[in-house]
């Protein structure tokens, strides 16, 4: 290829002909495409990969005398967005980087495309200058600052999608008070509630915090347990946004006073929908609300997906196939214990099977599954539950926590005769599970005999597969300290990885992954229950036993490069 034929071409793609980077056929056809397809020249051949978006900086630059702008320095506070409608951006594919007087410097990929400058000087009255950016990092930055930037309401509803619109919020009980959603059912209200709803769901959001203060309001969105802050609308606005939450889950719009707890159903496709959990609490300056986000998929992943090692999950199976006995889950609240008992009970869920659970509340539906709700204000207790479930002919019970003696009781004498009884407790590890039941109240031999397995569970934030980076300054005596000797894994064969950031994750991390201590009641451990052994020798037990502990199982995760060292020590570290 001579650059002879290159005058047939203008500008950056005349160059890149020129530099045999491009074919002149395919250079023209990308010339005559992007415009059919009104997308820039720059981004069809980055989207197409015909050439990489540094190489096509490097060439514009040394081209026009351009110096290439690295995005990834770009101040966000001083993002002038709203100089610019959103759809010019994204039809130019530029971004409005900086204002000076009266003059709009603008990240472009090709500075010859003089009609996206024009077209934006004209829209906004001031002149514009092209700074030359890559591709790649122009889209990723577009996308960036315009969805996350702090909006007022009427910010945030100019960049809705129109099918907010469409979307089918319902709330648990469909027979809606019409005088109370008039109050409440203002358009622009809904539809900032139905984005932040949508927002929450597709950044993986678990709950999502409504908080009023004196003087401002913010919506919080913890995302892999760590809450983050997303909007800061008005806070005159406060009170008609919880009035809004509350005709949707069926609350009493009129009680400000006294907590309230309801629900929200979201369907977002034909075949998908999301319940949201949702509870008021009157605060100083109103009522702050709580969304928790159920999503059923999330009980139907498999065990494979949870993160246990595989003779953990034998361990469990294994209590799974037995015909009666207890299994009871452990940790703190968000470790995690709902997914892992719906799992169980997703694996037991046939034709052959009757399933009853009581629980409080009844976080997912489960078809095939006798799913029943506490009330406590009519007498519908856990022990009482328990109590009708004996007389309906059950294989399989599910108590959602056992919190006093009388529901232990029940549960360990229903474990005892014929049943496999499935259920939760507070505590901090396997060994304290068992003391606890003792403290309660429950008889050495009735704990001995019952109980099959326990499983302690955390959950730690999963690396970033993208951008992890191998952590090569961490000493052998720290490792030691911290305790990888003792994790069965030779320290020549595993690298530990630290977080690091980019645009596909958060912070480093990107999803989270299970951290369990699974004990079977062996001979051994039942017989220091009946003789009054404490948590400690059953620890050691346990252990001896080839059960690992939490602190062990958590550095395993990070030796096998799920997660990093910060984040075991974070979860598991006293």
């Amino acid at each position: 290829m001579t650059t002879q034929s290159a005058p047939l071409l203008n500008g950056l793609a005349r160059r890149l002909v020129a530099d045999n980077l491009l074919e002149l056929d395919i250079a023209s056809k990308s010339v005559t495409m992007a415009k059919k397809e009104g997308v820039p020249f720059v981004q069809l051949l980055v989207s197409r990969g015909l050439l990489d978006a540094r190489t096509i900086a490097r060439i514009a630059s040394e081209e026009f005398g351009s110096p290439v702008f690295d995005l990834d320095s770009l101040n966000k506070d001083t993002i002038p967005l709203k100089l610019v409608d959103e759809k010019l951006i994204r039809k130019h594919q530029t971004l409005p980087i900086a204002r000076r007087g009266n003059r709009l410097f603008l990240a472009v990929t090709d500075p010859t495309d003089l009609h996206a400058l024009d077209e934006i000087k004209f829209n906004t009255g001031i002149n514009t200058e092209a700074v030359l950016v890559e591709a790649d990092k122009l889209k990723i930055a577009i996308e960036k600052y315009l969805t996350s930037q702090e909006e007022t309401l009427g910010d945030a509803l100019g960049g809705l999608d129109d099918n907010l619109d469409d979307l089918d919020i319902q709330s648990v009980n469909e027979a809606a008070n019409s005088d109370d959603e008039a109050e409440a059912d203002e358009a622009p209200i809904v539809k900032f509630i139905n984005k932040v709803l949508l927002d929450a769901i597709k950044t993986g959001a678990s709950d999502i915090h409504f908080e009023p203060y004196e003087k401002t309001y913010r919506i919080r969105f913890r995302t892999d347990g760590v809450l983050t802050e997303m909007s800061r609308p008005p806070v005159n606005l406060a009170g008609r946004m919880a009035a809004r939450l509350k005709v949707m889950s069926q609350m009493d719009i009129s009680e400000r006073r006294l907590p309230q707890d309801g629900r929200i159903k979201l369907k977002v496709s034909k075949t998908r929908a999301i319940d949201f959990r949702v509870n008021t609490l009157p605060t100083l300056f109103g009522e702050k609300i709580v969304l928790r986000i159920l999503d059923p998929s999330s009980a139907k992943l498999g065990i494979d997906a949870l993160g246990y090692e595989d003779n953990q999950k034998q361990l469990f199976m294994d209590a799974l196939a037995q015909s009666q006995g207890m299994i009871l889950v452990t940790g703190p609240t968000g470790s995690g214990k709902t997914v892992s008992l719906y799992t169980g009970l997703n694996i037991l869920n046939t034709h052959e099977v009757n399933i009853s659970t009581a629980e409080d509340p009844v976080e997912i539906n489960l078809e095939g599954i006798n799913q029943v709700q506490m009330n406590a204000r009519v007498g519908l207790t856990f022990a009482e539950a328990l109590r009708s479930f004996l007389r309906q002919d059950p294989d399989v019970i599910m108590v959602g926590e056992i919190r006093d003696l009388e529901t232990a009781e029940i549960a360990i004498k229903a474990s005892q005769t014929g049943h496999l009884v499935l259920s939760t407790l507070h505590t901090n590890s396997a060994p304290e599970t068992l003391t606890r039941l003792l403290n309660m109240g429950v008889p050495a031999f009735n704990v001995a005999t019952s109980v099959s397995l326990i499983i302690a569970q955390r959950l730690a934030r999963r690396l970033c597969p993208a951008c992890k980076k191998v952590a090569t300054d961490i000493p052998d005596d720290i490792l030691t300290a911290e305790g990888f000797d003792e994790i069965g894994i030779p320290r020549a064969e595993f690298q530990l990885f630290h977080p690091v950031g980019c645009e596909k994750c958060n912070g480093g991390y990107k999803g989270r992954v299970g951290v369990y201590e699974v004990v079977r009641i062996t001979p051994l451990i039942a017989n220091l229950i009946m003789e009054g052994g404490n948590s400690l020798q059953i620890a050691r037990a346990a252990k001896e036993a080839g059960f690992n502990n939490l602190r062990v199982s958590a550095l395993r995760k990070v030796a096998m490069g799920l997660t990093s060292l910060e984040e075991a020590n974070r979860v598991t570290k006293d």
